[in-house]
């Protein structure tokens, strides 16, 4: 199957067909038959638990009795999150549910939001199973009504919760919340006001989920076999053998620091001493981002880092999948020849612009010797993937996943936004920001509560 993610584009394509969200039968009974081996071979996982499990069963409890309208806002570190959670709430949570004497009125399920990218990058798979679940495309920096229309129409007539993810990507840090954007708090303030005005006060509550992995004896052993590839992939391998290895926050501290000097000296940034990590990590950030953008001709120096990254990621999709053309037949050499051109431009602008999407999350210190083994792993799982987005490797192909682990489902206290109309009515952006700080306030409760429980 080809993907335009392992492999340089050199040939622009018509838009993909994308169809209606829908429940499909067809597709749940294919994710119940392969799922869970899905989920071993692909991610790893061995076993699912479950915290803060009455915030989450009374949440979904509420929705699918129609009392309430939900949305399941999931933290996004590690990119397996959609389908952990899909899985989970598919076919273990109602099981687990009746064991602590919650009764759901309908089969659980959870209404996915997602970008159009996804269903570029990931083929015809993405596309057959993601519209079969119900699952609702948007175009993240586009004026998109349909998708708008079709999110907002499901909050009103319910009753499945939605999934978010409201820190927008994968941010490659468990410990630590970034950024969160506006979308989820909006969407739940916008439908709790629709539907007060329609004279259903139904309360609409945002779920904070927490995901986080653990491992055990066997993932020291993937750790080690990791940290023989990174130092391989940055040279330091045969250094080693001579000079015998050092400890294991040195061989990150090698590793890292040779991959920033790299960077700096591809991106012709004068190096100084004096300056910290993060800063010069900052510089890479800047100077990569630039890059991309002379490549694409475009220019948005006084914007954000992440506005400039959001819309450089979607110019690149959209002239390797030209959105206003449904075919390509009928064109003259020439005119077929410059698409193909700016499509490989395109492609080659998404390898800068992937190196900035990670460098912008890779915030976390370096471990220490009695540093907990979730953190030394995914610590040097980032490092690789420094070094994959260095070499020119894509947002897709990544991780080297440590196997077995497990997951946890960290629940936190549901935050009713229908309560808090009386504030956004009198000034919605002051009302908006108190829900982000809650929902902010609610993750950190969950990482601080999934490391005393650990």
């Amino acid at each position: 199957m080809y993907k335009p993610y392992t492999t340089p584009v050199i040939r622009a394509s018509p838009n993909i067909k994308i169809s209606p969200p829908r429940i499909s039968k067809w597709v749940i009974f294919l994710i119940k038959l392969l799922g869970r081996i899905y989920l071993f071979i692909f991610l790893g996982i061995a076993r699912i638990v479950l915290q803060g499990e009455k915030r989450f069963f009374g949440a979904f409890e509420r929705a699918l009795r129609g009392d309430s309208r939900c949305i399941l806002a999931f933290r996004h570190p590690n990119g397996g999150e959609p389908q952990i959670l899909t899985w989970f709430i598919m076919f273990r949570l109602e099981n687990l549910a009746k064991r602590a004497g919650f009764s759901f009125a309908k089969h659980p399920h959870a209404l996915f939001i997602y970008g159009y990218d996804v269903l570029r990058w990931g083929g015809w798979v993405a596309r057959f199973i993601m519209p079969g679940l119900g699952a609702m495309p948007i175009h993240p920096t586009k004026l998109d009504s349909q998708g708008m229309s079709r999110i907002f129409k499901a909050m009103k007539e319910g009753p499945y919760p939605l999934a978010i993810a409201p820190e927008g990507r994968i941010t490659y840090n468990t410990e630590q919340v970034l950024s969160l954007e506006q979308g989820t708090i909006r969407i739940g303030f916008h439908a709790a006001d629709q539907l007060k005005k329609e004279g259903k006060p139904y309360p609409v509550e945002i779920l904070p989920v927490s995901i986080h992995l653990r491992y055990g004896v066997w993932g020291k052993m993937c750790l080690a076999r990791l940290m023989k590839r990174l130092d391989r992939a940055t040279g330091f391998r045969n250094r080693y053998k001579n000079e015998g290895e050092p400890s294991f926050t040195l061989r990150l501290r090698n590793c890292r620091d040779y991959l920033i000097a790299q960077n700096e000296r591809w991106y012709g940034i004068p190096v100084d001493e004096k300056q910290s990590i993060p800063e010069r990590l900052e510089r890479i950030v800047v100077a990569a981002l630039d890059k991309a953008e002379k490549i694409l001709g475009i220019r948005m120096v006084k914007d954000e880092i992440i506005t400039r990254l959001n819309y450089s990621r979607q110019v690149c999709w959209d002239r390797i999948y030209l959105p206003e053309r449904e075919t390509l037949n009928g064109l003259s050499q020439v005119e077929r020849s410059h698409l193909d051109l700016r499509a490989g431009e395109a492609w080659y602008a998404g390898r800068h612009i992937d190196l900035v999407n990670f460098l912008w999350y890779f915030r976390s210190p370096l471990p220490e010797e009695d540093t907990p083994l979730h953190l030394k792993i995914e610590y040097a799982q980032n490092l690789w993937i420094f070094a994959h987005r260095t070499m020119g490797g894509s947002y897709v192909v990544q991780n080297i996943n440590i196997f077995p682990r497990r997951v946890i489902i960290q629940a936190g206290e549901p935050i009713n936004l229908t309560d808090k109309l009386p504030g956004y009515y009198q000034d919605r952006k002051t009302a908006i920001q108190s829900a982000m700080d809650d929902l902010l306030k609610t993750y950190m409760g969950c990482i601080e509560e999934v490391n005393k429980t650990d």
